[in-house]
């Protein structure tokens, strides 16, 4: 994807609402609930300890009669991360906060458990449903990039096969033997459910990229939901969106 394109559809994304909006103008839904999922995790890690300073005003404004997602709207903040402010201001702990999350039923009053209810539905990141909708994703680029290579006799070995093995990180798709991508040598893959922007790829490169080269060789990792074209990759490491698809590999030649 061009960076314009990115860019306007990044800022686009300001409220769960606007996923919505986009999906009817044609636009992947995957791709857009992912750039949401990136957007709002960034912006939760930038302010994420100035707005829970606020926790105390906060747990004032809700016992005076001000909903948690009116409050949520106000400071511009993920509902259910501002629910866990007000609860732990008001002598809750975190592990009875996400029991709430899970059965709002526990609560002794009705009214509250409606109201978390309310937050839960509204949260587009970080409620239950939106974490499965994350792990769905994660699965199912797996599964494509399986079906991809089985579907050219290619064996590998996955992350489960390789858990314990030769170092702690590992990839999701260790091959057997080295493969040509595109004209370049590839020993593994990488499935990313995630959009393939610069902070993204700076990170997974970091995290997890640049080490799987210092293990195993170069490789590949591929963001099922899009990337940004012309992205600087660091040695041995290329990348690909769900285009890899109409591509094969190639063995060496002896």
């Amino acid at each position: 994807m061009e960076y314009k394109e990115y860019k306007k559809l990044y800022d686009s994304l300001n409220r769960p609402g606007d996923i919505g909006l986009l999906i009817e103008k044609g636009y992947d839904h995957r791709l857009v609930e992912t750039l949401y999922t990136q957007k709002t995790s960034r912006d939760v890690k930038k302010r994420f300890h100035m707005v829970k300073q606020k926790a105390p005003v906060m747990l004032k404004e809700w016992k005076r009669g001000r909903t948690i997602m009116e409050i949520s709207d106000h400071y511009r903040f993920p509902p259910i991360l501002v629910a866990m402010f007000i609860f732990l201001e008001d002598g809750a702990s975190k592990k009875q906060f996400w029991e709430f999350i899970k059965s709002p039923e526990l609560l002794d009053s009705p009214d509250t458990a409606e109201e978390v209810r309310d937050v839960v539905r509204n949260d587009y990141v970080y409620s239950p449903v939106a974490n499965d909708r994350q792990r769905e994703r994660g699965i199912w680029g797996e599964e494509l990039l399986h079906e991809w290579l089985d579907g050219q006799g290619i064996t590998y070995k996955t992350e489960e096969d390789l858990r314990g093995g030769e170092g702690q990180k590992t990839p999701d798709c260790l091959l057997d033997e080295p493969m040509v991508y595109e004209g370049k040598k590839i020993c593994w893959i990488e499935s990313k459910a995630s959009f393939g922007d610069n902070v993204e790829f700076r990170f997974n490169s970091r995290k997890q990229l640049c080490p799987y080269t210092k293990l195993f060789g170069p490789g590949l990792v591929v963001y099922w939901t899009g990337c940004l074209d012309d992205m600087e990759c660091p040695e041995d490491v290329y990348i690909s969106d769900m285009s890899v698809l109409d591509r094969k590999l190639d063995r060496i030649s002896d």
